[in-house]
């Protein structure tokens, strides 16, 4: 009964376990829709009713997937404490918390609904690939991202420099200089503050030049990961 179970919770090869996907994948996207259908102001209480019970249904059966997760585990603890094991945990736990209590103090918990979103990952090949990309290229994310942070401190402070002597307010401090850094180097532009000296400018414009790399850098990093992500797998697929 074990082995069944498993193959249907957890694999999609066999019909069974196809349908079983899609189903929890349709009960995602009906939550989703009621979740923001919820929020729409002036509704019937009639209206508030009914999404509260496709809300239960919905809750009913995560809870029942996710305790057949657990059941069929090889690692019951890991699976628990897994990324999808706190999601599928994360997605059930504030119908509880919310029943019988004041919401008005756990409204914030309506927030966590939110990740039941993220129960889709478990069903797409491509975000599995992404997440197989990432781990190939994860030491050189990791140093992009960091030499990111020393150049948009470099950037902030020097733009405060520059600016703080004829913008006292706009440039009151490097944090200020941080913000206009972070809008400069993702290439947003918004115009809230702008450099009025030269010299402000022309280090703008290097900071500019600096943050289209910034934006390519990671871009082509994760589509050569992603060619090797597909060649692993048709390799994989080869040898099965």
């Amino acid at each position: 009964m074990r082995v069944s179970l498993k193959s249907v919770v957890e694999e999609n090869s066999s019909r069974h376990g196809r349908v079983f996907d899609l189903f929890i994948q349709g009960l995602i996207v009906v939550s989703l829709v009621s979740f923001s259908i919820e929020t729409l102001p002036d509704l019937e209480p009639a209206t508030y009713r009914n999404l509260f019970w496709i809300e239960a249904a919905c809750i009913f059966v995560f809870t029942i997937e996710y305790t057949l997760r657990v059941v069929v585990a090889t690692r019951k603890l890991g699976f628990v404490f897994s990324f999808f094991g706190l999601i599928d945990l994360l997605a059930i736990l504030p119908f509880y918390l919310a029943i019988g209590i004041d919401l008005r103090a756990l409204r914030s918990l309506r927030l966590l609904r939110l990740f039941r979103a993220f129960k889709l990952f478990r069903y797409s090949k491509a975000i599995r690939r992404f997440h197989r990309a990432f781990i190939l290229v994860k030491e050189e994310l990791i140093l992009f991202f960091f030499t990111t942070s020393l150049l948009l401190y470099l950037a902030g402070a020097g733009i405060y420099m520059f600016e703080n002597p004829v913008q006292p307010e706009a440039f009151s401090s490097v944090f200020d200089g941080l913000w206009w850094a972070v809008v400069t180097l993702t290439t947003v532009g918004y115009g809230d503050v702008i450099p009025l000296t030269v010299g402000g400018k022309l280090f703008t414009f290097v900071v500019l030049m600096i943050g289209l790399g910034v934006v390519a850098v990671p871009t082509g990093l994760v589509a050569s990961a992603l060619g090797r992500a597909r060649e692993e797998e048709a390799k994989a697929k080869e040898t099965e």
